[in-house]
């Protein structure tokens, strides 16, 4: 998962936050971001790593979904959702 040293932003446990503030299931999130289920399921029950590739599929069907990926210092990386107003 760590291809060419970049660290990795969307861990399973946000990948699991960021559809809770959504009230996404595996499916919704898989079908926005054009991956199978198993994929989330996997990635999420710590069975297997992702791309790359699939890491930026996931943080983009997210932020399209109103996630935003904010980085605390001390804390590390966290969610949040953008204001209703703003969400597209």
């Amino acid at each position: 998962m760590n291809q060419g040293g970049n660290p990795t932003i969307l861990t399973p446990a946000l990948c699991r936050a960021a559809r809770g503030l959504l009230d996404w299931t595996q499916l919704d999130i898989a079908e926005r971001a054009g991956v199978s289920r198993s994929t989330i399921r996997d990635y999420e029950g710590g069975r297997h790593d992702i791309h790359r590739a699939t890491e930026a599929q996931l943080r983009l069907a997210f932020e399209e979904g109103g996630v935003v990926f904010v980085k605390m210092q001390e804390f590390g990386w966290g969610v949040c959702l953008r204001p209703t107003s703003d969400r597209g």
